[in-house]
């Protein structure tokens, strides 16, 4: 059985979003969405109310980075200590403050973009032809649904079309 990619290109940000509730209602969930800006409408209809996941990764690299900047300093204090510390510990918060910061808002920023490119699926050599098209560089929207069923293809077109797709075509994958 094969299965085909049907692309609808949109001219407006709201008829992309009605397209793109029609296809959720309908139970579809495999698609790519394309755009010329970031909008995030568009982020908010494919979330369907969830947060990006890249607030994750952010999450993740500063809870490392705080605790490898502290114990960081901590064991630097540790294995080179002061010959006259003057009564001060060896290992004392105030001072590391700054250290802890610094690997806080590094690791935060660094699994950031790592985040954002893991979930944005870059570089995107595996990408279809379907997907890339000059049009979403310039001014039109794309939408396309992958692994459509041969018998669902004139539903799913309809759909897009009824939605307010200006183009809609479709390709087999065999």
């Amino acid at each position: 059985m094969s299965s085909s990619n049907i692309k609808g290109v949109f001219a407006h940000l709201d008829t992309l979003l009605t397209g793109i509730e029609r296809l959720r209602k309908a139970g579809y969930s495999d698609f790519t969405v394309t755009s010329p800006i970031p909008r995030h409408e568009i982020e908010e209809a494919i979330y369907e109310g969830r947060p990006s996941p890249v607030r994750w990764w952010t999450l993740t690299g500063g809870l490392t980075g705080g605790t490898v900047g502290f114990t960081l300093a901590s064991l630097s204090s540790a294995v080179w200590p002061m010959t006259l510390p003057g009564g001060k510990p060896v290992v004392s918060v105030p001072p590391f403050i700054v250290i802890t910061f610094e690997c806080t808002v590094l690791f935060g920023g660094l699994m950031t973009l790592l985040g954002l490119i893991f979930h944005c699926r870059l570089p995107a050599f595996n990408l279809d032809i379907e997907v890339c098209d000059p049009r979403y560089t310039l001014d039109r929207f794309g939408l396309v649904v992958h692994g459509v069923g041969a018998e669902k293809m004139g539903s799913v077109s309809e759909l897009l079309n009824n939605a307010g797709a200006d183009e809609v075509s479709g390709a087999a994958e065999g």
